[in-house]
């Protein structure tokens, strides 16, 4: 069956599930370069605001640019813990680059890193289609707005905190899950994953 469609499967032995020197620098690369589109992704954030002042709750089909980090790590890198590493990293780096949000984006990385990793974890890393990806995308993203909710939206009443969920887990389904698996897949046709499992899969469906 091939992998390219819904929760298609990738399968790892047990032997190749430990990370190698290749996983660590391949998986900090993409780690970094997200935190850098998480710094860029904040600048945009005030605008948002003004633009969903009188229904902030739409604030949250914005979320999903923070969550693309989880859901192309594990996708990439196909290994226990890939998920929640990207994302820690991505949102350490943006915190570093400098946000209004301060220090607070790494607490958010954790959380939102460990929604994608829950994912692949329930598909024990062995299916890494579409079907996987939007689940992740979907789950980290309700993991970022239920955090949200806890954190900063306490005044809101109980139905916008909801529907603020909601909508940030249907961002995350489309620019984490869809979005980010689109890109993964092109980054596998070029080639450039070849040491690892996601180049090894897409070599097989060629």
């Amino acid at each position: 069956m091939s992998t390219s469609r819904g929760f298609a499967p990738a399968a790892p032995t047990t032997a190749q599930r430990g990370w190698r020197v290749v996983d660590i620098i391949v998986a900090s690369v993409v780690a970094v370069a997200c935190g850098v589109v998480f710094w860029a992704w904040s600048q945009g954030y005030a605008a948002v605001a003004v633009a969903t002042a009188a229904f902030p709750p739409l604030g949250g089909l914005y979320g999903g640019g923070w969550l693309i980090a989880g859901v192309v790590g594990g996708l990439i890198i196909r290994k226990p813990g890939a998920a929640l590493y990207c994302e820690l990293i991505a949102a350490s780096v943006e915190g570093v680059l400098g946000t209004h949000f301060g220090l607070t984006v790494i607490l958010s990385g954790l959380i939102q890193g460990a929604g994608a990793e829950l994912v692949f974890a329930l598909f024990r890393y062995r299916r890494f289609g579409l079907g996987v990806a939007l689940l992740a995308g979907l789950v980290t993203g309700l993991a970022m707005g239920t955090s949200e909710n806890v954190l900063y939206n306490v005044e809101w009443a109980a139905g916008w905190q909801v529907l603020y969920a909601i909508l940030a887990g249907v961002s995350g389904t489309v620019i984490a899950g869809l979005l980010g698996w689109l890109a993964v897949r092109a980054l596998a046709g070029t080639g450039v994953l070849h040491g690892l499992a996601s180049g090894r899969a897409a070599r097989e469906r060629a």
